[in-house]
């Protein structure tokens, strides 16, 4: 069977600046995979180029499928892609439902706000609060809930976990594993491999722009020497 999402020579430029250098990953449907690197090794830039944030790439990317290569930002996310940046990009001015509200349902399976407000509690008693008055965990179930209203069915998470209280890391880890227990795959950006071995079924460590390793959650015990190498733990 193949992937649900398929990455494949995937290089990537800033300009000039030559960022990626043949990217190759994959993700099966209902699967959870974990990126790890340190800052600066291409993380985030993978999934920008995933989704077709940073148009000037090459190589091969498809979902479900199709070919997304050649296809305009908003067929990418109409595609089933939801994006989740680091930055969050909720509307500060507007109420927590208002935010859910906003994006548009692009496929069946998303899910309704009584759904949403039974995974994220804190957002049903905060629904009438603008962003600005939200505290940053608010802010990140915010920004994962409104995609999976709109049905997609591939999550690109980009650092979760960073800068969050531990009981509110703790509660965005039970919310990717009731996530995956409904079949959501995700694609998730991490340096706190701690967290994320709790949750991925298999790791990709970047470096310097390319994959380095690949290694199911299983072998993490005896990868520990070479991740501490490389993440400087």
């Amino acid at each position: 069977m193949a992937p649900l999402l398929n990455v494949a020579g995937l290089q990537a430029w800033y300009g000039e600046s030559h960022v990626l250098h043949g990217v190759d990953l994959y993700v099966n449907e209902g699967e959870m995979i974990c990126i790890l690197g340190r800052n600066g090794m291409g993380k985030t830039t993978t999934l920008r180029t995933i989704m077709g944030i940073l148009r000037k790439r090459s190589g091969e990317v498809t979902f479900a499928g199709q070919d997304m290569m050649s296809i305009p930002l908003h067929k990418t996310a109409r595609a089933g892609l939801g994006f989740v940046p680091e930055e969050r990009g909720i509307f500060a001015t507007l109420s927590v439902e208002e935010n859910l509200l906003l994006p548009p349902v692009i496929a069946k399976g998303g899910m309704s706000l009584e759904e949403i407000y039974e995974l994220f509690p804190n957002l049903q008693e905060r629904r009438n609060s603008p962003g600005t008055k939200l505290s940053g965990g608010e802010q990140q179930m915010l920004a994962m809930a409104r995609i999976l209203r709109t049905g997609a069915r591939c999550l690109l998470l980009d650092e979760p976990t960073e800068g969050l209280a531990p009981v509110i890391i703790q509660r965005i880890g039970e919310v990717l594993v009731k996530l995956k227990e409904r079949g959501m795959t995700v694609v998730l950006v991490e340096q706190n491999f701690r967290f994320a071995s709790k949750i991925a079924d298999r790791f990709y460590l970047m470096d310097h722009g390319e994959m380095v390793a690949q290694f199911p959650v299983g072998e993490l015990p005896e990868r520990m020497e070479m991740l501490n190498k490389v993440l400087g733990v």
